[in-house]
């Protein structure tokens, strides 16, 4: 088998990729060969002896298989999850969605009329001190005290 590294690494050069993209026929492996300048090689490459392979890419169709799958809600099972709960969703972000819910909340009652500016403020640093872990428990908190009446369905 005839050495052509040195013919390879000119076509790479030449074609403007790496060497494991040139390729050579081997059938004229003899005429390649003898080609020695750079000159040489431009000439067997316009003779198609030396061509560059195409890049080899990635499908891409199971990728997107997944995506449409983790849109539906699938694949988020235990064992895909990877890192601890507040690393996923941390301390701070699950407060300020608390926080907002819980001001807008209090902030819509004000506005239309169910309890006054005092009780509001009473209630609005009360959330802010984390008594209240969600709407429907802020809910429960005002009925009991008698400031809130229950909805009839």
């Amino acid at each position: 088998m005839t050495d052509l590294r040195n013919q390879r690494r000119v076509a790479a050069s030449i074609l403007k990729c790496g060497v494991n993209r040139v390729w050579m026929d081997q059938d004229r492996v003899e005429e390649i060969a003898r080609a020695v300048t750079r000159n040489d090689i431009r000439l067997l490459i316009a003779g198609g002896a030396i061509k560059k392979r195409p890049i080899v890419g990635i499908s891409k169709g199971r990728k997107k298989h997944v995506k449409k799958q983790k849109e539906k809600g699938r694949r988020r099972g235990h064992g895909s999850i990877k890192g601890a709960t507040f690393a996923r969703l941390p301390r701070k972000r699950r407060w300020i969605s608390t926080i907002r819910s819980l001001r807008s909340y209090l902030k819509q009652l004000r506005d239309e009329g169910h309890i006054d500016r005092h009780i509001y403020r009473v209630y609005y640093r009360r959330a802010k001190g984390g008594e209240f872990r969600s709407r429907g428990h802020l809910k429960t908190h005002l009925t009991a005290d008698g400031i809130l009446k229950e909805e009839k369905k």
